[in-house]
């Protein structure tokens, strides 16, 4: 017998397979609540076989303007997710923290569509709320405090030039793929941050200048930054970039604590 399933079965399954392409079920759902009562829904991916005698590294993930929203799952679509599987997972055990931008704010105050452009005087609020995500996740786990990472993609690779740009001797390592931000604000201690920058250099979104504009001035003010200009992929650098096989493995081995030794 030929049983037809009823539509809202069908509508059921087609939205629990749209939801399982769009978040990995290693991710917790939170949420970080400021002094001042701000809320910011974020995912944490906490390491398999997790022990709290050990230190681990974090990764703090920026998601592009397309991941804005308040629903704490489309953030992990591209990039973040890369942290999450079985292999990266064994090999590279981290925490991984997604804060999910509202709609309504950008990480940045800068627009990435024009060539070149000047950092606020201060972060934007929903950034300062990521960073202090970051340092609760830091309080409440055992973390490593010279492999703190961030990373981020498009509107979220903006705000990783503007945390290595504001706060150089934080992070032990970056991941900026189709950003850009101030070169004004590249400094001799900026250039020390080891870099791993991406971009395609047809990228109708992010003109590719914004790039290659902040790793010159990284190399002129003495730093090593490494730079992949793809080809052919428009805005989405990210695919290729955060499947990379050198990546994981040249992150996770930087270290604040060694910066400046070879």
């Amino acid at each position: 017998m030929n049983r037809r399933l009823p539509l809202f079965s069908i509508l059921a399954l087609l939205f629990t397979a749209m939801a399982g392409n769009l978040h990995a079920d290693d991710f917790l759902f939170k949420t970080y609540t400021g002094p001042d009562g701000r809320t910011l829904p974020y995912r944490l991916l906490v390491p398999e076989h997790y022990d709290k005698t050990k230190k681990y590294p974090v990764v703090l993930f920026f998601h592009g303007w397309g991941e804005c929203g308040t629903d704490n799952i489309i953030q992990l679509r591209n990039g973040a997710k890369n942290f999450d599987t079985p292999e990266n997972r064994e090999k590279f055990p981290c925490f991984v923290v997604v804060p999910q931008c509202p709609k309504d704010q950008r990480w940045v105050t800068m627009l990435w569509y024009i060539p070149s452009g000047k950092q606020s005087p201060e972060p934007t609020p929903v950034l300062q709320l990521a960073l202090k995500c970051l340092d609760e996740v830091i309080a409440n786990y055992s973390i490593d405090p010279a492999r703190l990472y961030v990373a981020g993609l498009s509107m979220g690779g903006f705000a990783v030039w503007d945390c290595i740009t504001r706060f150089p001797k934080r992070f032990a390592a970056a991941i900026a793929v189709c950003g850009g931000g101030d070169e004004s604000t590249v400094t001799a201690a900026v250039a020390q941050v080891p870099v791993w920058a991406f971009h395609s250099s047809d990228d109708p979104t992010v003109p590719v200048i914004r790039s290659r504009h902040m790793v010159e001035a990284m190399t002129k003010a003495g730093g090593h930054p490494r730079y992949t200009e793809y080809q052919g992929l428009g805005h989405d650098a990210w695919t290729k970039a955060y499947a990379e096989p050198a990546l994981f493995p040249w992150l996770f081995a930087q270290r604040l604590d060694q910066r400046g030794k070879s």
